[in-house]
């Protein structure tokens, strides 16, 4: 027998790595088996149940959303149905939750409240949607303005700009880069935004009156 063979053949001495940890090793595969079962059954029935339980307790919460003076019952929920802080709390992991996260924004935002504001938007996940994913962000920008963190404010304010091109949100925030971006007394960079909505969405709202910026910027660099 070569010197080879008898290495092969010779048993696995006693408190060897493989020897002492066989039923340790077996434990793990069958624990990676238990949890690929789980998170299956998470993702396809218990996230999908939470997700359609989301969807009916929310749709009253909604009513109230875009009214100022049902605000509060938006945030809390009335007559045994739930407000948004409590769905984006009880519902993690949802779409319903997520799209409270951005409610929740923009309400507290309205109520003055701007650091809850900055708490809830910071919590909304990108879905990949043109729109709401910059307009989370573009809030993020407004509450840090109100803040007078101006610098913030411009970063929140560029990603949302860089995040989706479309004729809804982009100039919107142009404007308001623009106007933070005066505020920092970086001129040259507030007359960038404001060509960019004068020459990408000459048709939108924010485009009517824009010559007036830029005349006024244009004036301040150097």
């Amino acid at each position: 027998m070569s010197a080879t063979q008898k290495e092969t053949a010779q048993p696995v001495k006693k408190g060897s790595f493989i020897q002492e940890n066989t039923k340790s090793l077996a434990f793990i595969a069958g624990a990676i088996i238990v949890l690929v079962g789980i998170f299956i059954w998470y993702q396809g029935v218990y996230l999908k149940n939470r997700a359609e339980e989301a969807a009916n307790q929310m749709f009253k919460a909604e009513q109230f959303v875009g009214i100022d003076s049902l605000a509060n019952k938006a945030i809390n929920g009335e007559g045994g149905y739930p407000g948004l802080e409590k769905i984006a709390e009880e519902y993690e992991n949802t779409k319903s939750a997520n799209l409270a996260n951005l409610y929740l924004g923009g309400i507290y935002l309205r109520k003055g409240e701007y650091k809850k504001a900055i708490d809830a938007l910071s919590k909304y996940s990108a879905t990949g949607s043109p729109v709401t994913d910059p307009l989370a962000l573009g809030l993020l920008g407004d509450a840090y303005s109100e803040l007078k963190d101006y610098k913030q404010a411009a970063t929140y304010y560029k990603k949302a700009i860089d995040k989706s091109t479309n004729k809804f949100t982009s100039p919107m925030f142009l404007k308001k880069l623009g106007l933070v971006n005066e505020t920092l007394k970086d001129f040259k960079a507030a007359e960038e935004s404001y060509t960019k909505i004068k020459t990408q969405f000459p048709e939108s709202q924010e485009a009517q009156m824009i010559d007036s910026y830029i005349a006024r910027v244009a004036a301040q660099v150097k």
